[in-house]
């Protein structure tokens, strides 16, 4: 696996970009990085989404070298996570802004400054209807895990819960990537027939 070009593309301003990319378009040119690990696709879409990014983390105080740094890591996991990106979940700027809110509050943890963890202002609270929802589904996904193989549950709590690339899921497991693949795809493809079933 390539690194991306991130320190090259971190130069590129938004106003280079001639027409931003539609959210289906988003959707290909992140494929593209997850299957082909696609150079020019990481870059369209850094272009896209790197000043975007930095306006958000400078949001919080943070300096702009700072920010920089931290769009530099957010679209670092973006390149190494595009294979775990499901369009049925969430658009690419929900996913992307999710990694970097994720991004920014690890950065306020390694300052050791708890009371520098807000919750996001731009999040409106929750409704009653939203909890029950949420609730709901969260319930529903935890019986159809339990529905899964052994293997096929230890390979989604490791991929989706703690968040682990697949090299290191294989590492950990010691059996061989591909195989940590077909788990993953197996798996996803049992949950959301079981998910399916329950509708």
């Amino acid at each position: 696996m390539g690194s991306p070009p991130a320190r090259r593309l971190a130069v590129v301003s938004a106003t280079e970009e001639p027409q931003a990319p539609t959210a289906d378009e988003q959707v290909g040119l992140l494929a593209a990085v997850a299957n082909d690990r696609d150079r020019h696709a990481f870059a369209a879409l850094f272009r896209h989404f790197g000043p975007r990014l930095k306006s958000y983390f400078m949001r919080w105080t943070v300096s702009s070298g700072v920010a920089d740094d931290l769009v530099q890591e957010a679209m670092l996991n973006v390149w190494r996570r595009a294979s775990y990106f499901d369009p049925e979940r969430a658009g690419v700027a929900t996913w992307i802004f999710t990694i970097a809110r994720n991004v920014r509050i690890d950065y306020l943890r390694r300052q050791r400054d708890p009371s520098a963890l807000p919750v996001d202002p731009e999040e409106p609270p929750a409704s009653v209807e939203d909890l029950l929802v949420g609730a709901e589904r969260d319930a529903r996904v935890r019986d159809a895990l339990v529905a899964l193989s052994t293997d096929q549950q230890t390979i989604i709590r490791l991929s989706y819960f703690s968040e682990k690339s697949q090299t290191e899921i294989a590492d950990e497991l010691q059996i061989p990537l591909g195989t940590v693949k077909s788990r993953i795809r197996l798996a996803i493809n049992r949950l959301r027939a079981l998910l399916e079933d329950e509708r």
